[in-house]
């Protein structure tokens, strides 16, 4: 039953995301490695620069062979897949347009780099992660996503 609610308001409340979602996962599903990840489905993407995306229940992210990082970058966009069940329509305006903007703007990720700022310090990114590690029932296992995780701060100290 929870299966069945959680589709339900993905493809009823934030549809939009999913729509968009899911003309992403057809476009690339014939050429690309896809796994399911608790109830989202992980689209593997061999692309120079790209981290990862969430559009509702799909998750598109890099191919990068380093496991650890694949391990935490699924875990982060799944609490975006979370984000988007509650939020809905909302989510393109809470969620992917602020993220977008801070992952890709120059400016912003010179700052980032100067500076020493955690991608995470981001309101809705830390937010994924906190979210990613309660639903996804597990934790983060690299350096960066510990020791900056949790809105640029350390997740050692939260239990789930």
């Amino acid at each position: 039953m929870k299966k069945f609610l959680f589709y339900l308001i993905q493809f009823t409340w934030g549809l939009p995301q999913n729509l968009a979602g899911l003309i992403g996962y057809l476009i690339l599903s014939r050429k690309n490695e896809h796994e399911r990840f608790n109830y989202a489905v992980v689209t593997y993407v061999a692309k120079e620069n790209f981290g990862g995306v969430s559009l509702g229940i799909f998750i598109f992210m890099n191919s990068r062979p380093n496991m650890d990082w694949r391990h935490d970058t699924r875990i982060h966009e799944y609490g975006h897949t979370i984000q988007s069940l509650l939020l809905g329509p909302l989510y393109f305006f809470v969620v992917g347009i602020p993220s977008a903007v801070w992952c890709s703007l120059p400016p912003l990720v010179k700052y980032r780099k100067k500076n020493d700022v955690s991608y995470y310090t981001l309101y809705c990114e830390g937010w994924a992660n906190l979210w990613g590690r309660r639903w996804a029932k597990d934790n983060f296992i690299t350096k960066e996503m510990k020791g900056r995780g949790h809105f640029g701060k350390p997740l050692a100290a939260l239990k789930f």
